[in-house]
C-alpha cells in the first residue's frame, strides 16, 4: 500500500505514541490497565528468528497492558500444536506475497491455521487472481489488505527484507518484485557455462 493509504489503517499511523494511546484506550474499555494487565502466552518455534521476533512482540504488548510470556516450542511439536489450535497468540514467520494470500487467509486455506474465514475476502482473492491489469490488481489487493487489517486477521508484526542473488551464467531466472519465493521455478534454469 502507498504510505498515505497505509497510515489510515488502525495501528499503521507512523505516530507510534498515538497508536499506543489508542491501543491503551481500547484495553481500558475492556477493563485492563497498568494495575490489571491481560496475561497470555506468545507461542513460537524455538529458533532464533522466531524467538527474536516474539521477544520484540512481547515488549510491544507490554506497552498496551498485555503481560505476555514467551512459550518456545520445539519445531517437531510446533506445527501439530498450531494445527490443533493449542495457542492463544502464535508467532510464525511466513511470506505475504499476493499469490500466497489465499493459502493464509482464504476460507479453508491449507495454511489458514487460525481458521479465519470471511466470504468477502474469498471474493476479493478470486477477483485479484483473475485480474490482468496490474493497476486494478493492486487496488483489489489494497482493498483486501484493508479488510484483513480491519478484521485483525493474522496481523503482520514486521516485514523482513530478503533478496535473491544469482550469477550471470545462470539463465532463465525470473526475479519477482513482491516475493523471493514465487518465481523459484528451478526446473527452468540452465547454465551457460
Amino acid at each position: 500500500m502507498p504510505p498515505e493509504v497505509l497510515r489510515t489503517l488502525t495501528g499503521y499511523d507512523p505516530d507510534i505514541e498515538k497508536n499506543r494511546i489508542e491501543a491503551r484506550q481500547i484495553m481500558q474499555k475492556l477493563g485492563y490497565g497498568p494495575d490489571k494487565q491481560l496475561a497470555l502466552k506468545v507461542s513460537t518455534r524455538d529458533l532464533p528468528g522466531y524467538r527474536d521476533a516474539a521477544v520484540i512482540l512481547i515488549d510491544q504488548l507490554k506497552q498496551i497492558y498485555i503481560d505476555a510470556e514467551l512459550e518456545m516450542i520445539d519445531t517437531s511439536r510446533y506445527f501439530p500444536k498450531i494445527i490443533r489450535k493449542e495457542f492463544t497468540v502464535g508467532l510464525n514467520l511466513q511470506t505475504s506475497a499476493p499469490e500466497a494470500v489465499e493459502l493464509f487467509y482464504g476460507c479453508g486455506g491449507s495454511l489458514n491455521w487460525d481458521g479465519y474465514c470471511n466470504p468477502k475476502v474469498d471474493e476479493l482473492l478470486q477477483q485479484q487472481s483473475m485480474e490482468a491489469d496490474e493497476g486494478r490488481r493492486k487496488e483489489i489487493l489494497w482493498t483486501l489488505e484493508r479488510l484483513l487489517a480491519e478484521d485483525a486477521a493474522r496481523p503482520i508484526v514486521f516485514y523482513d527484507r530478503a533478496g535473491t542473488c544469482w550469477r550471470p551464467y545462470v539463465k532463465n531466472v525470473t526475479l519477482l518484485v513482491n516475493s523471493i519465493f514465487n518465481g523459484n521455478r528451478r526446473e527452468d534454469w540452465w547454465l551457460d557455462k
